[in-house]
């Protein structure tokens, strides 16, 4: 199974958007998949504010950790990892148009109205394997 397959999977049986590609391609990158899956708890969802897609924010987790050098404490040494999260979110809003949870869904899921409106559309199981699966292929060909 491929590392796309693997994440849009790991999303399907139950993990959220941004754990799902953390715990895909975090492992390449040196984060052990256990403490990626915890770590990227958080964010799905826009971080649960209808922000910045899960599966976005979960590549630029990976990013980080590929393009950031050993003195990221300085602003110098994290433009790679700037350049490259720039260059996932163009790719990802060429496909997507967009990378705000709320505009991809159509709907705010910060809200209970919008939760509810997207859990009865199905919005989880059709929208967002998309997003997985267009973030998972685009960190595909970055790394």
């Amino acid at each position: 199974m491929s590392r796309v397959d693997e994440a849009v999977d790991s999303f399907c049986r139950g993990a959220a958007c941004s754990q799902a590609i953390v715990a895909a391609y975090g492992p390449q990158v040196g984060l052990p998949r256990e403490q990626g899956i915890r770590l990227a708890a958080g964010f799905a969802g826009g971080m649960r504010l209808g922000q910045t897609c899960g599966a976005v924010t979960g590549a630029f987790m990976v990013l980080g950790l590929k393009h950031a050098g050993p003195n990221c404490e300085q602003r110098d040494s994290r433009e790679n990892v700037y350049a490259a999260i720039r260059e996932f979110a163009a790719r990802f809003q060429q496909r997507n148009h967009t990378v705000i949870c709320k505009e991809l869904l159509g709907c705010d899921i910060s809200t209970p109205q919008g939760l509810q409106q997207a859990t009865k559309e199905g919005l989880f199981r059709t929208i967002c394997p998309r997003m997985v699966r267009d973030a998972a292929e685009i960190l595909e060909e970055m790394l």
